[in-house]
């Protein structure tokens, strides 16, 4: 007999500001315009306050972000999640600004985590990364997954300094981010598509972002290039955005 019992669902607050901020280095980067459109539409139809700065230094990046965290803090209305989108050519976590200098990926993460921003503190923490993270180029496999299921106990006094945060990335390490010149890159405008169609936890709505991307094919050079996200999350509840 089973007697397993059904995971008790816990969910984020979503009835504060929803808020989103969007760095995008356009410069070289043909099809940004059309991603940076379909952001939004997205975070328009979702509800979010959204900021966007184009094309910032290496310098900007961090600068955006640390003026993002002070005016979150600086609010009376209570907060409940915050998006970050970074768009920009890069490597395995380095991103490049519009000036060529490099910033580390790690260094952007930092600014929102719970201990150093009190307005997002065991509030979820979404980073969407459009960027490449090496040169290698994927041809595709027959391949089988497994579902690894982790269950993570709770304190109920302290939470971890990392947890609340999501990391999407359009392509997982040491592989090439394909962006077309004229319709944007594939990542985001999966991402864009999925999270207006459809309504659920962020998980399996991303899920459904990886199905999608595994499932087409894209054509570089006369040959064909199989692309999916990664997705590295410490949420502790279900993030529902509708």
């Amino acid at each position: 007999m089973d007697n397993a019992q059904p995971l008790e669902e816990e969910v984020y607050d979503m009835s504060g500001a929803c808020l989103a901020l969007i760095l995008c280095v356009t410069k070289a980067r043909e099809g940004s315009k059309a991603d940076l459109a379909a952001l939004e539409r997205m975070f328009q139809k979702l509800g979010f306050e959204s900021t966007m700065k184009r094309d910032p230094t290496a310098q900007q990046f961090q600068e955006e972000l640390d003026k993002f965290r002070e005016a979150m803090e600086s609010r009376t209305d209570p907060i409940s999640c915050a998006f970050v989108v970074l768009m920009a050519h890069g490597s395995e976590g380095l991103l490049k600004g519009e000036d060529e200098q490099m910033v580390e990926l790690d260094d952007l993460f930092e600014v929102l985590n719970n201990k150093n921003c009190r307005a997002l503190r065991a509030k979820p923490k979404v980073y969407i990364v459009q960027a490449c993270r090496g040169e290698q180029r994927d041809p595709g496999e027959t391949i089988s997954g497994d579902e690894i299921r982790m269950i993570i106990k709770e304190s109920p006094k302290t939470i971890p300094t990392y947890t609340d945060a999501l990391h999407i990335y359009s392509t997982v390490e040491g592989y090439i981010s394909y962006r077309h010149d004229k319709n944007g890159s594939y990542f985001i405008q999966t991402l864009v598509d999925v999270f207006t169609e459809l309504k659920g936890p962020i998980l399996e709505l991303l899920t459904e972002v990886t199905r999608r991307m595994a499932e087409g094919e894209i054509v570089q050079e006369g040959k064909a290039r199989k692309v999916n996200p990664e997705i590295q999350s410490t949420l502790r509840k279900q993030l529902y955005l509708q």
